[in-house]
């Protein structure tokens, strides 16, 4: 026996060796596979940033664009409105120009006279509530901008290019020209 127990002694020594090595694979099974696990879940999460950074974008992209869109109709709005006030002022003008016209024109009765440029006042009155401003021609640098030159006129008392008559006055809505004043320019 004896003998049986030596044999069995490097027997349970083998199985012994057998054991820890089959627990050291198991260990860099288990390793490799928490690693492979790990580079999966590490790619997955790589995708996912990936693809929150690209709906951000598109986010963003969609806020800009409708920030975009309501100021550019809000703009258009106040356009509509200002372009409607021009339109309208424009179809005034030609009535206030009858008016002065009819104020320089001689008159015998004063009542009527005073009737007539009580109303003229309330029109201009109307007009800078407006926000209407007659452009100051007479005497200035002719702009183009702001004058139509409808003529030229040589031995005036104004430098050359300054207006020196003023054959319809010009008006601005705001900043925007309603009518151009039409002149002429000393040359």
């Amino acid at each position: 026996m004896e003998k049986n127990e030596n044999i069995s002694e490097p027997l349970d020594e083998l199985d012994e060796d057998m054991a820890e090595e089959a627990g050291d694979n198991s260990d860099e099974l288990d390793e490799a596979d928490a690693a492979s696990e790990y580079n999966d879940s590490a790619a997955q999460f790589a995708d996912l940033e990936d693809a929150l950074a690209e709906e951000k974008d598109k986010y963003l992209r969609l806020f800009a664009e409708y920030d975009n869109y309501r100021k550019r109709t809000a703009k258009e709005k106040t356009e509509t409105y200002q372009n409607a006030s021009v339109q309208c002022v424009e179809k005034l003008l030609p009535v206030l120009d009858s008016f002065e016209r009819s104020l320089e024109a001689e008159c015998s009765d004063e009542n009527f006279k005073n009737g007539m440029n009580m109303i003229y006042n309330q029109f201009k009155s109307f007009l800078t509530q407006m926000n209407v401003s007659e452009i100051e021609a007479l005497g200035a640098e002719f702009d183009p901008n702001l004058h139509n030159a409808i003529q030229q006129q040589d031995g005036t008392d104004y430098a050359s290019n300054y207006v020196c008559a003023v054959f319809q006055k010009g008006y601005m809505l705001g900043d925007k020209l309603v009518r151009p004043a039409m002149v002429a320019v000393a040359v």
